[in-house]
C-alpha cells in the first residue's frame, strides 16, 4: 500500500513538473501572440518598460504643452460666445474719462504700470503717421514676447477678484450675485489667449524670469487693493483692457499695412485649441486670431468699467442674468456692447 502510494505520488508530481515547463516555456503561437498583443487586456506588460509620469524626463513639450498629439479628455470650463467677423471687424473702444478721484488713481497706475510693460517688451507705441519709422518697428518675435507677458499679467485680475468674492460668500454665507463664474470666466479667457501664443512661440529665460517677477508683485498688490477697494480694481481692469485693445489694435494695422509679412495671408498655422475654442471657420489666418483674442479684451473692459459702476455689496451682474425691460442690457457677446461700461440707471434689476 505505501509503495502504491510512493508511486502515485512520484507520477504526479513528474506531470506537475511537466506542466510548469509548458506554461514557462511559450509555445510558438504563445510568442506570435504576445508579439502582436496591443492591448492591457492580452498581456501584462513589464512595469519598466510602461511611460509614467515617475520615470518619464521632463523637456520643453511638457512646459510649454507644445506637442500637439496629447489630448486631454476635458472640455471648455467656459463655451465661448460667438462673435461674427462684422461685429470684430466694426469694434470700437472709446478710452472713459476719468471723472471721479478713485478713477484718476486707477488710471494713473495703469499708465505707470503701461510705461514698465513697453520697457521690458521692447514696444514704442508710434504717434501718427511715425509707424514706419524704423525704431517703432515690431518683429513677429516682439509682438509675441509682448503679447506672452500681456496675457500672463492680465489672467491675474479676474483669479483674484473670484477668489475674494468666493470666499466672501464662504464667510457671509449666502450668494454672490454672479459676480463669481464671471470673474473666473475672465482669468479662464486671458489663460487661453497665453496658451495659445505658447503654442507658437516659446518665451526665452529673460522672459520667464520677468513673467515670474512680474507675476509675484502683480498678484499680491492686487489682492491688497481688491479687499481694500474692488470698485477701483474694476476700474484699473477696465483701463487695462482698453491699453490692451490699442496693442492688438496695432497689431492688425500693422498686419494690413504688410508690416509683417510673416503672419500675412495663411503663414502661420493657428493651433488646435485656439480653432476650437473661438469656434474658427476652416484655415484662420494669423489676423483672425489677433481679431478674436481683440475682441475678447474689449469684452472684458466693457465688463470691468460696468462692474465698477455696480454697488459692490448689493447690485446683481448683468452678464450673468438678462432681463427683458423694453431697452438694450449687457450680454456675454457682443450684441449689445457698450465699450464705456454699463450704469446702475441702464441695468435692469
Amino acid at each position: 500500500m505505501t509503495l502504491l502510494t510512493t508511486t502515485s505520488l512520484l507520477r504526479t508530481s513528474r506531470a506537475l513538473a511537466k506542466v510548469s515547463v509548458s506554461v514557462s516555456r511559450p509555445t510558438q503561437f504563445q510568442h506570435r501572440f504576445m508579439a502582436t498583443a496591443t492591448s492591457k487586456e492580452d498581456y501584462v506588460k513589464d512595469p519598466g518598460d510602461t511611460k509614467t509620469l515617475a520615470n518619464t524626463k521632463m523637456n520643453d513639450s511638457s512646459i510649454y504643452g507644445a506637442d500637439d498629439s496629447q489630448k486631454y479628455e476635458t472640455t471648455p470650463m467656459w463655451v465661448h460666445p460667438i462673435y461674427t467677423k462684422e461685429q470684430m471687424e466694426n469694434l470700437v473702444v472709446r478710452h472713459r474719462e476719468a471723472k471721479t478721484f478713485s478713477d484718476k488713481c486707477a488710471l494713473a497706475a495703469i499708465r505707470t504700470m503701461r510705461w514698465s510693460f513697453d520697457l521690458f517688451t521692447g514696444y514704442r507705441h508710434p504717434k501718427p503717421g511715425q509707424e514706419n519709422l524704423k525704431r517703432f518697428e515690431m518683429t513677429p518675435d516682439k509682438w509675441y514676447q509682448r503679447f506672452l507677458f500681456l496675457e500672463s499679467i492680465a489672467g491675474v485680475p479676474g483669479m483674484v477678484g473670484g477668489m475674494c468674492r468666493h470666499l466672501q460668500s464662504l464667510r457671509a454665507l449666502k450668494r454672490d450675485r454672479a459676480w463669481i463664474e464671471t470673474l473666473l470666466e475672465e482669468a479662464y479667457n486671458e489663460r487661453m489667449h497665453l496658451l495659445t501664443f505658447l503654442k507658437m512661440h516659446k518665451p526665452g529665460y529673460f522672459m520667464r524670469t520677468m513673467i515670474l517677477l512680474g507675476q509675484g508683485v502683480f498678484f499680491n498688490l492686487f489682492f491688497m487693493a481688491y479687499l481694500m477697494s474692488p470698485r477701483i480694481c474694476h476700474r484699473f481692469v477696465g483701463y487695462l483692457e482698453e491699453e490692451a485693445v490699442i496693442t492688438y489694435t496695432r497689431c492688425i494695422t500693422d498686419i494690413d499695412a504688410g508690416r509683417l509679412p510673416e503672419w500675412e495671408g495663411h503663414k502661420v498655422k493657428i493651433p488646435e485649441i485656439a480653432i476650437d475654442y473661438w469656434h474658427m471657420g476652416p484655415n484662420p489666418t494669423m489676423r483672425d486670431l489677433i481679431e478674436y483674442i481683440r475682441a475678447d479684451e474689449a469684452k472684458h473692459c466693457e465688463v470691468n468699467h460696468t462692474l465698477g459702476n455696480l454697488d459692490q455689496d448689493h447690485d446683481r451682474n448683468p452678464f450673468a442674468l438678462k432681463i427683458d425691460n423694453g431697452h438694450p442690457q449687457p450680454s456675454k457677446d457682443l450684441s449689445t456692447y457698450k465699450g464705456q461700461g454699463w450704469s446702475r440707471d441702464e441695468n435692469a434689476n
